[in-house]
């Protein structure tokens, strides 16, 4: 991996924005967003899932759940395959990013960083190594909130999509730094104010 020596201050900035965010922002969020889901839902307010992390380590990502009912335990589906599922109040906190908010719990546990590439299911991981065989140096970095892919390309529907993110994911890999994350931090926040979610 290039620029090793800002892997230190990187989870500096990583527990501080983190702890930060725990308590001017989800120390009143979460109570509120766990009253409408299960107002609306009836179900519990977290949605976790295997991820694979660095060094190739699967680690349980955690959402706000937006959708009803449970996932198909064998089936890797995309997105789009499960949109059936998704409730009006979970359609909103995707659009704002709202359900991303409990990744800040993984980023403390080390498990995750503020910006890195997207966390992937094992099944999509191999697929898109195959593809594309230097998407396996990615595994040297923890996986991100929020990636260069996420802002420059956005969500993928399908494999042809993923790949053409993770080409993003790559660029961001010969670019380590902090001012790299800086600017993906702030490009996130516009794309969440606009609500370019989904």
């Amino acid at each position: 991996m290039k620029n090793k020596s800002y892997i230190f201050p990187k989870r500096i900035v990583d527990i501080v924005f983190s702890v930060l965010i725990l308590i001017l922002v989800l120390s009143w969020l979460l109570p509120i967003v766990a009253i409408l889901i299960y107002l609306e839902s009836g179900e519990n307010l977290f949605f976790k899932q295997e991820r694979i992390g660095k060094n190739g380590k699967p680690f349980h990502i955690y959402k706000f759940k937006s959708m009803k009912g449970k996932a198909p335990l064998n089936d890797p589906l995309l997105s789009k395959d499960e949109s059936a599922r998704i409730t009006k109040f979970g359609k909103f906190i995707r659009k704002y990013r709202i359900d991303e908010f409990p990744q800040f719990f993984n980023v403390l546990k080390g498990e995750m960083s503020i910006v890195g590439p997207r966390p992937e299911r094992q099944f999509f991981l191999d697929e898109i190594i195959t593809h594309l065989p230097k998407y396996k140096e990615i595994q040297q970095l923890k996986p991100g909130i929020t990636s260069l892919g996420q802002i420059r390309y956005g969500y993928a529907d399908n494999l042809e999509q993923m790949l053409k993110r993770a080409k993003y994911d790559l660029i961001y890999l010969d670019n380590l730094s902090l001012w790299t994350d800086f600017k993906v931090i702030l490009s996130t926040i516009t794309v969440v104010l606009k609500g370019k979610g989904r």
